[in-house]
């Protein structure tokens, strides 16, 4: 028996004419057990909502293949329907590709947009290495294509720039630089941290692979948690936080963590 791996995208019809896309979870480009998780699904799925006149995309993604995000972003921009991109906490790597379909792009207060240069793994000869080389900047200026397709703000070589950084933006930066269209109120987001990974909504994110990632939040002690498993408010030494914080504390202080770990940590 194949079992089918899980797709990270949702497809609904919200009302006649409109459809709703949930991106959540690492974009792939197939699953380890099946191959349900393939950009030719994603378009057949979009098929399915028939003759729509708007597409509302909701992400929430830290990224994942980069062939199967520039698929999908190809695919919805070719797509007749006006698109709108709600970022709901974190679009990174080539999850900010896939952003970059949309007609209008919206971020809250205390969302953020990740990105940076393409990387793999790679094994062979200095032969192959110096092809690889050459074959990353190429796919390089596809990512670059699709951040200049936006009314942006700075120059191509400041945007090579943030990439080169592996740059983390607030909703108010990639606004000034043009990369989305609107800043709205901050949403209240459930976040934990959970062995390393970023638990945002029900979606765990890893982000170990990401060299410049910002430091959720420095702690003077342990929080304390009630009964009902919340967290009060942490105590912050000033001088530690980092001023681009991912989305943690932001979140109307609504976090909620893993008891086990953290009475393990208590220990």
């Amino acid at each position: 028996m194949i079992i089918m791996g899980k797709k990270f995208w949702n497809f609904k019809n919200a009302s006649e004419g409109i459809g709703e896309l949930l991106i959540y979870g690492p974009i792939a480009s197939e699953s380890w057990w099946g191959d349900e998780v393939t950009p030719k699904q994603f378009k057949e799925d979009l098929d399915k909502l028939g003759d729509i006149s708007e597409l509302n995309i909701y992400i929430n993604s830290g990224g994942g293949d980069v062939f199967a995000g520039q698929a999908i972003h190809s695919i919805l921009k070719r797509h007749s329907a006006k698109k709108t991109v709600y970022v709901d906490g974190l679009a990174a790597s080539i999850a900010s590709v896939v952003a970059m379909a949309g007609d209008t792009i919206v971020m809250p207060k205390n969302a953020m947009m990740m990105i940076h240069k393409a990387w793999t793994w790679a094994v062979g000869n200095a032969n192959d290495f110096r092809k690889l080389a050459d074959d990353m900047e190429k796919i390089e200026e596809t990512i670059i294509a699709a951040y200049e397709s936006r009314d942006l703000t700075i120059s191509r070589d400041e945007i090579v720039e943030l990439m080169d950084a592996e740059t983390w933006l607030t909703a108010d930066e990639a606004l000034e630089y043009g990369l989305i269209d609107e800043v709205e109120e901050e949403k209240k987001v459930a976040a934990s941290i959970d062995g390393g990974f970023l638990v945002m909504n029900g979606t765990k994110m890893d982000l170990s692979n990401y060299k410049n990632k910002p430091k959720f939040i420095s702690l003077n002690e342990p929080n304390k948690c009630d009964a009902t498993n919340s967290v009060s408010e942490p105590k912050i030494d000033d001088e530690k936080v980092i001023e681009n914080v991912i989305p943690l504390i932001y979140f109307e202080k609504t976090i909620e963590i893993n008891e086990k770990k953290f009475k393990e940590e208590e220990k």
